[in-house]
């Protein structure tokens, strides 16, 4: 591996980091710079878990010192996350670059339209109390189904089932989706681990600026509130959707930058 390489690694781990805190999609900066770097899909796919581990851990804990995440609703909301995380990632092992597009157009079409739309709610900063209905148990579990088969937008998706379904303004609902992801995530890497898709060296370096992005977007997120994280959100979205259609690619970015 170049200097190069583990520099880009290290760096663009630090801004996925930033942008899966505040809101998500940072994966698909992600996965373009595996494949840049000469992976299959699927060994990529199964290398960005490291990272999204990592990356959620360090924003969880951070998060929990602050008072901000209800831990028992977290957990609760966890456990059929994990049983669709298990489902999704053994299907996962052969996905296609076009099945990773299709899915998450969908799902950024879907956001954005709703951040677009959406009148800003006044974020509660000291945690808010989550009423879970048995319906959102059946929609955590498709959202799992959904993390271990593509992942990449899966922040988008639970920021959309917790704002639609629960009511919750944009910054408890980004508190909520990554201990969610960070609960359910370590199911689907082990099960790339156990079909040797995971380049560990790689995961681990990116994994590591993910860990210093998520610490500081954590404490960004407190101070600059919903409006700043509704907006860098959509910014997100937008060049994903740009890097979808073609008119740019990041992947061919950062091939050039290796």
């Amino acid at each position: 591996m170049s200097v190069n390489e583990i520099l880009l690694l290290l760096g663009s781990g630090v801004l996925v980091g930033i942008i899966n805190t505040l809101g998500g999609g940072g994966s698909v900066v992600s996965m373009a710079l595996f494949m840049a770097m000469g992976m299959p899909v699927a060994i990529a796919n199964g290398t960005n878990r490291i990272a999204v581990v990592m990356q959620n851990l360090s924003a969880t804990i951070a998060f929990m010192r602050k008072n901000m995440l209800d831990i028992k609703n977290s957990l609760l909301l966890g456990v059929p996350t994990i049983l669709g995380t298990i489902a999704g990632s053994l299907l996962a092992i052969d996905v296609s670059d076009t099945t990773f597009k299709i899915c998450l157009s969908v799902v950024l079409a879907i956001i954005l339209i709703y951040l677009i739309f959406d009148r800003d709610k006044v974020p509660n900063r000291e945690g808010h109390k989550l009423q879970i209905r048995w319906w959102h148990y059946l929609l955590f579990f498709l959202v799992g189904f959904y993390g271990g088969y593509i992942y990449i937008g899966l922040g988008f998706l639970i920021l959309a089932v917790t704002i639609w379904t629960m009511n919750l303004d944009i910054v408890t609902a980004n508190v909520l989706k990554g201990c969610v992801i960070f609960i359910s995530t370590p199911f689907a890497l082990a099960v790339f681990m156990y079909n040797g898709q995971v380049d560990y060296m790689v995961g681990l370096l990116h994994g590591a600026g993910n860990i210093l992005g998520a610490i500081l977007a954590s404490h960004w997120v407190v101070s600059w509130g919903v409006k700043f994280v509704k907006w860098f959100t959509l910014v997100i979205i937008v060049v994903s959707f740009v890097d979808l259609v073609g008119w740019i690619s990041l992947q061919t970015l950062l091939s050039n930058m290796l």
